[in-house]
């Protein structure tokens, strides 16, 4: 009999996190899940008692990585690794409380995360570390500067690990996954193009995860929008009035 697979989710009270925790719920798998929330952790957790352990946890927090160890614990060990979590907002006056506030959480936290996760699957010897960036790190977005520029360095990242892993000949997989526009807290209006919803692109990650895809733009239309994206020289980029 093939053993539970076992997979940790960081950010999973709402949005794409929590469609995804419903959809491994099905599956079956053994699952913990973390958040800042723990009433919504707790909520989530009654659904599936014998199956969900939480974690309540903020990744700016420096005692993050010995909470994940604690609900890796609970969960009886770690296949996958999902960082769900991340905040984002158009910022055109350069407020520098919201831009520093997302290099905390997008920048600082995701370092700590991704290198507890990493350092857990170098002492097991594999596993799986996926995480959710956004197509904004294609591109500098005017209208969101630290937004995209977190959201690059969450790319670069994930393509240094792997990189190392290779070096180190670490049978880890890396998934980096770049949604477009996602209909969540983080874009509260109905005023973005091609707006997907939250529970459609949770099977894209989730399939996506499966085939243990090296990078997954969710999703092809978004990934046509990639592609042009890059062609644009920078030139051209600095004077369209790019929003997001």
């Amino acid at each position: 009999m093939a053993s539970v697979k076992r997979i940790i989710i960081i950010g999973a009270t709402s949005g794409i996190g929590y469609e995804i925790t419903q959809l491994y719920r099905k599956q079956g798998w053994r699952i913990g899940i973390a958040g800042r929330r723990t009433e919504l952790l707790e909520k989530i957790r009654s659904e599936a008692p014998d199956q969900i352990e939480t974690a309540q946890l903020d990744v700016t927090s420096p005692d993050a990585p010995e909470k994940l160890a604690e609900l890796i614990d609970k969960v009886g060990g770690m296949d996958v690794f999902l960082l769900s979590s991340g905040i984002g907002s158009q910022n055109r006056m350069l407020n520098p409380d919201i831009e520093l506030a997302t290099v905390r959480t997008n920048t600082v936290g995701f370092t700590r995360m991704v290198v507890a996760a990493y350092g857990y699957f170098k002492g097991q010897g594999g596993g799986q570390l996926a995480v959710i960036s956004s197509i904004a790190g294609t591109k500098g977005l005017g209208a969101a500067p630290s937004y995209s520029a977190t959201k690059r360095y969450q790319n670069t990242y994930i393509e240094a690990l792997d990189q190392l892993a290779r070096m180190e000949k670490l049978p880890i997989v890396f998934t980096d996954i770049r949604p477009g526009f996602v209909k969540t807290d983080l874009l509260k209006n109905d005023k973005y193009p091609m707006l997907m919803s939250p529970q459609y692109v949770a099977r894209k990650i989730v399939k996506a995860i499966e085939r243990k895809k090296r990078c997954a733009v969710i999703d092809w239309k978004y990934a046509i929008l990639v592609f042009f994206w890059k062609l644009i020289p920078g030139f051209v980029w600095r004077r369209l009035p790019i929003r997001n």
